[in-house]
C-alpha cells in the first residue's frame, strides 16, 4: 500500500479542483462544427487538400445488437498480424529483434495458420561483419526465416531493427500467402508501414535510412501487396487498434483553429459517442449516461498528410516505382466508435478499393458488423494476433537462447529487474 487514506483524500481534491476548472461541454458543439465545416475538403496552409470526404460525408449509427446478427458479406475472412521479441542489446553491441508473421482464417485453416516467415534484424557497429543471410526453411517449409543486418546508425539502432524486422516479417509473410485470400484480407494495423514513411519527415539519420535499400524494399512489398489484389479484386484493409494520429487536429491548429483535443481519436470520440438526456440547462452538475445500444461510425475520407502524403497521388512514393494508377493507393479510412468499451478503431483500404461504392459498403458492413458483435477487433485479426503473439515466458527464453549461443550477456536495465521481480 503507497497510499494512506490522507493521500487518496487528496487526490479526491485534485479531481474536484479539475472538474471546476475543466469544463468540455462545449466540446460536442466545436466537433460537430468541425465535421459540419471543416472536413469537406480539410485544406492545409498551402491550400492543398488533405482530408476530403469519398461520396456523401456522414454520421452513421446502426443498434448493437441488429448488426451484430446481420448478414455480412463475405463467408471466408483472413488476417495477418506480426509480433516481436522487442529490441534486446547485447554488451559485444550487437542489437536485434526478431519478429514472426502469421496469416490466419476465418473459418480456420489449419494448415495456413501453421505456416510462419520469421525475420531476426540486426545491428552491429563493426562495418566490416555481415550478417545478411537469405530466406531458408524448416518444418517441412511450413516456416522460413531469414536474418537482415540493418543500416549503420549511430543512435536509433534499437527503433531500426524493430521497425525493419516487423515489416518485413509483416509485408513479406502477406505476399507469400497472398493467393490464399480469396474475399477480403485485414492487416493488423496500418495498411502501410507507417513508421517506415516517417522517416523522411524525421532528423537526418532517419532521412538518410530511407534512402537506403532494405527500408525502400520492404515499403515496395506493400506497394506489391496492393497491386496483387487489385489485380484479383480482392479488397485488403487495414484496422488499427490503437489510432493515435494527430493529422487532422494538426492541419486545423497549423491553420490557427483553436481545438481542445489531443489527437484525432479525442476528436472522433466526442463525435461519435451518444449519451442519454442527462441534466437540464438550470441543472448542470449531473452526468449524461453513455448510451451503448448503438455502435457509431464515419463515412469515408481520404487521408493526403503526415505518414499518407508519400502514398498520396501527388506524394513522392519513397522514391519507388507504382505500377497502378497513383491515385489508386492513396489510404483512405473511416473510424469505429464501439460504445461497450468506449474504444475508437480506424479502418484503412487503398483508394483503389475504397472508391468502388459496393466494396466500401461492404467491407464497412463486414468490419463494423464484427465489431458489434465481438465488442472488439474483428475475429481475423484476433486469430492472427493470437498466432502472431510471442508471449513474456517466449520472449525471455528466446532473448537467453541467443545470449547462450552468442556467449555474451544481455544489457540489462533497472527496470528490465523491477518488472520480473513484481511479477
Amino acid at each position: 500500500m503507497t497510499l494512506d487514506p490522507v493521500h487518496v483524500d487528496g487526490i479526491a481534491n485534485i479531481a474536484a479542483y479539475l472538474a471546476r476548472h475543466v469544463d468540455d461541454t462545449d466540446h460536442t458543439d466545436l466537433a460537430a462544427n468541425i465535421w459540419e465545416n471543416f472536413l469537406d475538403p480539410l485544406a492545409d496552409t498551402t491550400g492543398r487538400a488533405v482530408c476530403e470526404p469519398i461520396s456523401e460525408q456522414r454520421l452513421r449509427v446502426a443498434a448493437v445488437d441488429d448488426i451484430a446478427l446481420a448478414e455480412t458479406p463475405f463467408e471466408t475472412v483472413h488476417g495477418l498480424d506480426a509480433g516481436t521479441i522487442n529490441p534486446t542489446t547485447f554488451k559485444n553491441g550487437l542489437v536485434l529483434d526478431l519478429a514472426q508473421a502469421a496469416l490466419a482464417a476465418v473459418p480456420s485453416d489449419l494448415d495456413l495458420h501453421r505456416h510462419r516467415s520469421i525475420v531476426a534484424t540486426t545491428h552491429l557497429t563493426d562495418t566490416v561483419v555481415s550478417l545478411d543471410e537469405p530466406w531458408q526453411s524448416l518444418d517441412e517449409g511450413y516456416c522460413r526465416w531469414r536474418i537482415m543486418q540493418a543500416p549503420r546508425v549511430d543512435r536509433y539502432s534499437e527503433g531500426v531493427v524493430h521497425a525493419l524486422a516487423l515489416y518485413l516479417a509483416e509485408s513479406s509473410h502477406a505476399l507469400e500467402h497472398a493467393e490464399a485470400v480469396s474475399e477480403l484480407l485485414i492487416l493488423d494495423g496500418p495498411l502501410y508501414p507507417v513508421e517506415l514513411l516517417n522517416w523522411q519527415d524525421r532528423n537526418a539519420t532517419f532521412q538518410t535510412l530511407s534512402t537506403e535499400t532494405k527500408p525502400r524494399s520492404i515499403v515496395a512489398n506493400y506497394f506489391r501487396l496492393v497491386e496483387s489484389f487489385v489485380e484479383r479484386d480482392i479488397p485488403l484493409c487495414g484496422f488499427i487498434k490503437n489510432p493515435a494520429s494527430k493529422r487532422i487536429i494538426g492541419t486545423l491548429r497549423d491553420r490557427d483553429i483553436d481545438v481542445p483535443w489531443a489527437d484525432d481519436t479525442a476528436l472522433f470520440t466526442q463525435l461519435l459517442e451518444r449519451r442519454n438526456q442527462g441534466p437540464t440547462d438550470n441543472d448542470k452538475s449531473g452526468i449524461k449516461e453513455q448510451r451503448t445500444d448503438e455502435i457509431t461510425f464515419t463515412s469515408w475520407f481520404i487521408s493526403r498528410n503526415g505518414a499518407n502524403a508519400t502514398v498520396a497521388a501527388d506524394g513522392d512514393a519513397y522514391g519507388l516505382d507504382r505500377h497502378l494508377d497513383p491515385l489508386c493507393y492513396e489510404t483512405c479510412f473511416c473510424v469505429i466508435y464501439e460504445p461497450q468499451h468506449d474504444i475508437l478503431y480506424r479502418l484503412e483500404m487503398p483508394y483503389a478499393f475504397a472508391s468502388d461504392d459496393a466494396t466500401r459498403a461492404a467491407v464497412t458492413q463486414q468490419v463494423v458488423s464484427e465489431v458489434a458483435a465481438r465488442r472488439g477487433p474483428p475475429a481475423a485479426i484476433a486469430k492472427a494476433d493470437e498466432l502472431a503473439r510471442i508471449s513474456t515466458d517466449e520472449k525471455t527464453s528466446l532473448r537467453k537462447q541467443f545470449a547462450e549461443s552468442l556467449d555474451v550477456d544481455e544489457v540489462k536495465r533497472y527496470d528490465d529487474v523491477r518488472w520480473e521481480e513484481a511479477e
